[in-house]
């Protein structure tokens, strides 16, 4: 069980080192006027997502798997329940990224550098709300 526990949060920190960077990119690629540095951005940006998805689905195989240990446990807690709410949430979040690579890629992206600053934050939200939850367990 802590070798499941460990991967998951291996995976979990692959994941949001993705999760914050790329919007970060996207804010630095709005202002990108030259096609060489455009590639430049749209080669960095996949191959960020791509890293960033393999974490995401490291993070719900070894999640699923340590719930899956002690069943009896977890699903009667309403603090995980929360948990992967918004684990959903962040999931819906990270395909929306890919929506906004796309864009990028495709030079039709109509989000300003501010917009994308904003969006920069959802996911430290959200892990601040999954730790305390997993930490504090509340409910």
């Amino acid at each position: 069980m802590l070798w499941l526990k460990a991967l998951h949060i291996f995976f979990v920190v692959a994941w949001f080192v993705g999760l914050f960077y790329l919007p970060r990119l996207f804010v630095y690629h709005v202002d990108v006027v030259e096609q060489s540095a455009h590639q430049r951005f749209c080669v960095m940006e996949r191959r960020l997502y791509t890293m960033t998805t393999i974490g995401m689905i490291g993070t719900w195989i070894f999640g699923l798997a340590t719930l899956m240990a002690a069943p009896e446990i977890y699903m009667k807690s309403g603090w995980l329940h929360a948990k992967l709410l918004l684990v959903v949430l962040l999931s819906g979040y990270h395909g929306w990224l890919k929506t906004r690579l796309r864009a990028f890629a495709e030079q039709r992206n109509s989000k300003s550098e501010r917009f994308y600053r904003v969006m920069n934050e959802v996911p430290t939200v959200l892990l601040l709300a999954i730790i305390i939850l997993v930490v504090v367990k509340p409910f």
